[in-house]
């Protein structure tokens, strides 16, 4: 900000009354003697005591100042100060008392910098009634005090910001006389009346957390969530958590949301039933706890944000500045810039049931360079949040500039005010740290509006990603003071960006060689856009066979999201742990399909089939795969009509499907066969599976051996037939020729036996009955078979070969 606008609009005290205090001060000569040595941070003082070696001086006596109220004091009000002092020192302190001092009005903003650095002029004593005595201070016992005193007996003058000092004075051994032991600073902004013209002032309120979600979910209809811990994300929400204090004091304030739809989309699956890793394992789960809190907390919001702005981050807020710097060297990252947009704005709308806007974008810290306003607005955004300290002012300017202003391309950036945005960074459970901050804050915003009293600008306040509990509540005291206040009304998001810009205002981004290095430093790398990379291509290649595509592509598609998070900033062994363990949990699933490894096969014969059996393991069926047989010798053993063949697969979930080839031998010995299960755009689709078939074919000569041989073998035969029927044609004759002719003759029991030998003897056919049951011989003409008897060997599981 340009400091020639510093003295603008600042009214001096009368002159007479800075020679009165003047004069004071020069009647105290001993006192400011010891003023003089200051401390460097006035945090200090909440902090352990000092060494004794440094407890000397205005620096004996640690004074934390804990609360001051009101912060923005009016006509008739009486101003209460209280705090803790402790002695550092090793002698104790006697006569020792804690007074106000009250300095002239500060001119500029710079000037309230400077003070709440060191300033060694504490201002004069308001003295009297209005001290809190102690007769003695032994070293390191803390003691409080409180002070009240009206605002008329401040002696404040014209409109201004001014100095308040709060003072320890007393006596040691060592020096017997009244010296300023300790001394704490702040501001006092004096407005008892309305301004003419008051700034608008937008206050961003982030609702922004980690990534709690992983990429799993369970194979029910519902693919209920899992989470990585069931703790973390249920203490925010709960009741003193930073998340529900953030929603429980963001209701009461006029602000503008800043929602992480990542967060909306984590509450909302705890709702319901949900799971959580055991010990970071994917495949040991338990059941979720939270379901209660959940509910409350995504309840009191979705009533906080009924009718109020609403702007929504990209889904799981991604770094804009790591995708700048190093993720555009990766093809395909921006693609997913543009999906978590998408997402961003179904999302709120289905938990919030608001319409949220998604023009914005908003890099880490507000730093930007060209790089970074591209990646910004690729997805669609054309405003960009920056800051003051980075999108610095250059003009002449006498004033703090409106936020908004055209930087080319038809983008707008929204530049935050630096000194409001970083006010409640430091650590606020410390209450002096708090009661510094609010004033400070507050005396920034009234220094800024009297810069240009007569000029109405737009203010924007956008503190940090996510602030803690203590931060939030701090944030809340300060806003709270501000729009009581009598120079500042709330504005939207929206109204600052259309706000007219001012004509000397910076519009140059600045070069990428200026981005902060203590930035750079957290980004993400390139080998992390490079993992999600190959997690996208392994997803292409899976979803192209899922029967239901959403079941896989919607989780995946987020847990990508929420591994190029903002968040993940310091963080980089959990970052590459997350992507890892997305990437590995996708390798899990696309294993679920994949082909049954096969042993050696046996062909006898000269064509057979040979099965090769497609497992899904998945819940879902899969379809759109094509599995191909190859012979890598194929002028031993061809399948189909070639070397390979196709054939199309579709398996149910949780079924294995058998697919048959048929196959041509030539020769005997050992084939190479593969298989290979591909997508039908012609990608090869998980791990290849080879086996040997063993070939053992009969070939033409041996059948003709064969054939030979059963032919002499009928030929015997049919010789012995014709020889016995003939031998027994002989005998019947030969028997008939001695039979006597007297036909009157008496037959006896011994001829009638022989009567009957004789007419089976005539009768041959009875004596063939019996060896009518044995097998007729095989007539030469029978066709020989083509394959050997069936193999009997075992063969491995799925190995059988059907023919």
């Amino acid at each position: 900000m340009a400091e020639a606008a510093d003295f603008q609009g600042t009214s001096p005290s009368p002159a007479r009354r800075w020679l009165r205090r003047t004069g004071a001060l020069l009647a105290g000569a001993p006192l400011l003697a010891g003023v003089l040595q200051l401390p460097i941070s006035s945090a200090s003082y909440a902090a352990e005591p000092s060494a004794a070696a440094e407890a000397t001086g205005s620096r004996t006596v640690g004074v934390s100042l804990d609360a001051l109220s009101p912060s923005v004091p009016s006509d008739g009000d009486t101003l209460t100060v209280s705090g803790r002092i402790v002695n550092n020192g090793k002698q104790a302190v006697t006569a020792a008392h804690v007074g106000l001092r009250v300095g002239p009005t500060l001119n500029g903003r710079s000037a309230i910098d400077d003070a709440a650095k060191s300033n060694p002029y504490a201002g004069s004593d308001v003295g009297g009634k209005y001290v809190a005595k102690f007769a003695r201070l032994a070293p390191g016992v803390p003691q409080t005090f409180s002070i009240s005193v009206p605002v008329d007996k401040l002696d404040l003058g014209s409109d201004g910001v001014y100095q308040l000092g709060v003072t320890l004075t007393g006596r040691t051994t060592a020096a017997p006389y009244d010296q300023i032991l300790g001394i704490e600073r702040t501001f006092l902004p004096w407005q008892p009346e309305a301004a003419d013209t008051k700034t608008k002032t937008t206050y961003l309120w982030p609702l922004i957390s980690t990534s709690h979600m992983t990429a799993e979910t369970g194979s029910n209809e519902q693919q209920t969530p899992v989470f990585a811990d069931d703790d973390a994300l249920a203490a925010e929400i709960s009741p003193g958590g930073r998340l529900e204090q953030l929603l429980s004091l963001g209701k009461d304030l006029d602000i503008t949301w800043v929602i992480d739809p990542d967060l909306l989309a984590s509450v909302d699956a705890m709702t319901r039933g949900y799971r959580v890793q055991v010990d970071g394992s994917s495949t040991t789960t338990t059941a979720g706890t939270h379901q209660a809190v959940a509910k409350q907390w995504l309840g009191k919001l979705e009533k906080a944000v009924e009718g109020e702005e609403i702007v929504a981050l990209p889904f799981a807020d991604p770094d804009l500045a790591s995708l700048a710097h190093n993720g555009i060297r990766v093809t395909g990252s921006l693609s997913h810039l543009k999906d978590a947009t998408t997402a961003a704005a179904i999302t709120v709308e289905s938990v919030l049931h608001v319409t949220p806007s998604t023009r914005y974008a908003w890099p880490v810290s507000g730093a930007i360079d060209p790089s970074i306003v591209k990646v910004a607005t690729s997805a669609g955004a054309d405003t960009v949040l920056s800051r003051s300290d980075s999108l610095q002012e250059t003009g002449a300017l006498p004033y703090t500039p409106s936020a908004a202003r055209p930087i080319g391309g038809g983008t707008t950036a929204v530049v935050a005010d630096a000194r409001l945005s970083t006010a409640f960074q430091g650590d606020m459970t410390v209450a002096g740290n708090s009661t510094l901050a609010v004033q400070r804050f507050l005396a920034q915003s009234l220094m800024l509006t009297r810069q240009a009293p007569d000029k109405q600008r737009s203010v924007v306040v956008a503190p940090q990603r996510m602030p803690t509990a203590s931060q939030a509540q701090t944030m809340a005291q300060a806003l709270t003071a501000l729009q009581d206040g009598n120079w500042s009304e709330s504005a939207e998001l929206s109204a600052a960006t259309k706000a007219k810009p001012d004509a000397g205002a910076t519009t140059r981004v600045p070069s990428k060689s200026v981005y902060p290095s203590s930035l750079k430093k957290q980004e993400l790398s390139q080998d992390a856009f490079e993992r999600i990379e190959e997690t996208q291509k392994k997803l292409d290649s899976f979803q192209v066979i899922l029967s239901d595509k959403s079941r896989v592509v919607t989780p995946f598609g987020r847990a990508m999201d929420r591994s190029m998070s903002t968040s993940w900033r310091g963080r980089a062994g959990e970052a590459t742990a997350y992507r890892d363990g997305v990437l590995h949990y996708l390798i899990d699933l696309t294993e679920g399909v994949g082909l049954i490894d096969k042993s050696e096969a046996k062909l006898s014969g000269r064509s057979a089939t040979i099965p090769v059996t497609v497992q899904n393991n998945l819940v879902q069926g899969v379809d759109h795969l094509v599995l191909r047989l190859t012979s890598t010798q194929p002028s031993r053993l061809s399948i189909g009509d070639g070397d390979f063949q196709e054939q199309p697969v579709a398996v149910s979930g949780g079924h294995s499907q058998s697919v048959k080839f048929t196959t041509n031998a030539h020769a005997n010995g050992r084939a190479g066969v593969i298989a290979q299960l591909y997508t039908e755009d012609g990608q090869a689709y998980g791990p290849a599976v080879a086996f040997d078939v063993k070939v053992t074919e009969i070939t033409a000569t041996v059948m003709l051996v064969i054939a030979g041989g059963v032919l002499l073998l009928v030929l015997a035969g049919f010789r012995m037939y014709t020889q016995r029927k003939r031998e027994a044609a002989r005998q019947a004759a030969q028997e008939a020729d001695a039979v006597p002719t007297d036909d009157s003759a008496e037959h006896t029991p011994a001829t009638a036996d022989a009567e009957s030998a004789d007419e089976t003897q005539d009768r041959p056919d009875r004596a063939s009955t019996t060896e009518s049951s044995a097998p007729d011989p095989e007539h030469p003409s029978d066709p020989s078979p083509d394959t050997a008897p069936e193999i009997t060997d075992p063969s491995g599981t799925g190995e059988r070969v059907d023919r």
